[in-house]
């Protein structure tokens, strides 16, 4: 954090004091009902969280990728749920920024860096999963417009946002099947059925749904930058962001937990002394300590690589990969730490236990990152 720039120093540690003053002590009622936190999300619009990504120009913060990283963490610290609200709005606005027209940018940002307009990405479908190459959802161009069809599962805040980054095929004919797909900025409307919230173990409160297009009618304006057959490309660009977001969302809920464990084992006593200093429970807050850090300086790695515009798909999966399976780590050693009560819900390492697997599975499972990064690793070092 020493390297920001002040005034982005100043944005983190706005963010840590909302998590501890306006979160954290409020994360349990939420989660109980898996109710969505609207005044939450109206504090975060007010504070900026949704304009992180926006230029200046259209009223946003344009904060560097490695401020968007250590905010993301801040968030998840509190509640992981908070962080993914803001994760593929924040894609969307990159994506925008970098690859819209200047109508679509004057169209879309001024809104979305208020929070007015929320925005989410559409990629997985229920029967592709990883496999985007045989994705199904197609749309066919009929006059002015193109008509969509098809469906995406699990795709977050999809009853919030206003605003939807679909993935899909504009050209069913094109080999290979990517250099066929477009982004196609869709607004909800008639032909589009956003599907009830699905029960998920964790990441609770914030909803993710399934959409189903048929023969919804877009603008033939609205694929992004204007010219179709590029999606893939510029897809694959915004999920950087997203896989650095979701290693910084990984980084918070490992921290969180890593936190909770290192108090408790100051506080708990046994065979009359703190149980840290049994070697078995100071071997595990050792581990953990270690793997936040080196998570941490992988995800700041990644988003410094973003940062310089250049490719990092690599150093994007490797901390993404390594994050979360850190996370996944430090939140069951943390449970171990706190023995019995690690199972209750009176004690938040339970809720990290529950929401550290999304980062493993969601954004590109890791194995699909372990592939994305062997690949990246030869292109990079042929002999």
């Amino acid at each position: 954090m020493s390297s920001l720039p002040d005034h982005e120093r100043e944005m983190v540690a706005l963010t840590a004091a909302f998590v501890d003053e306006r979160v954290r002590p409020r994360v349990a009622e939420f989660e109980a009902e898996d109710r969505y936190p609207a005044d939450l999300i109206d504090e975060m619009k007010a504070l900026g969280f949704f304009g992180l990504l926006v230029p200046e120009e259209h009223g946003g913060s344009d904060v560097s990728a490695a401020c968007f990283a250590r905010v993301t963490e801040e968030l998840a610290r509190g509640w992981m749920s908070l962080a993914g609200a803001i994760g593929g709005h924040s894609v969307i606005s990159s994506l925008l920024r970098t690859a819209g027209t200047p109508e679509q940018q004057r169209a879309h940002l001024p809104r979305m860096a208020d929070g007015s307009l929320r925005a989410t990405m559409a990629l997985t479908e229920p029967s592709g999963g990883s496999d985007l190459q045989a994705m199904r959802t197609h749309a066919d161009r009929v006059g002015d417009a193109y008509e969509v069809t098809g469906s995406k599962t699990w795709i977050s805040n999809a009853q919030h946002s206003g605003l939807i980054g679909l993935l899909c095929r504009t050209d069913r004919t094109a080999t290979p099947p990517h250099t066929g797909m477009s982004v196609l900025l869709v607004e909800p409307g008639e032909g589009l059925t956003i599907g009830p919230k699905i029960p998920k173990l964790g990441y609770r409160g914030v909803e993710a749904c399934e959409l189903v297009f048929d023969r919804m009618r877009v603008p033939a304006g609205a694929v992004l930058g204007g010219e179709p057959g590029r999606g893939w490309a510029q897809m694959m660009r915004g999920l950087e962001v997203g896989r650095v977001q979701v290693a910084a969302r990984a980084v918070g809920v490992a921290a969180a937990a890593l936190a909770a464990a290192t108090r408790y084992a100051q506080e708990r006593e046994s065979f009359g002394k703190p149980i840290w200093q049994h070697q078995s429970v100071g071997n595990l807050l050792a581990d953990m300590a270690t793997r936040v850090a080196a998570a941490r300086l992988l995800t700041a790695h990644a988003a410094e690589r973003l940062d310089t515009g250049e490719r990092a798909d690599m150093e994007a999966g490797m901390a993404k990969l390594f994050a979360s399976e850190a996370a996944m780590q430090v939140a069951l050693d943390a449970m171990r730490v706190h023995g019995g009560y690690g199972y209750s819900r009176e004690f938040d390492v339970e809720r990290y236990f529950r929401d550290a697997p999304l980062m493993i599975i969601g954004e590109g499972t890791n194995e699909i990152q372990r592939t994305v990064i062997a690949a990246q690793w030869i292109a990079r070092h042929r002999i």
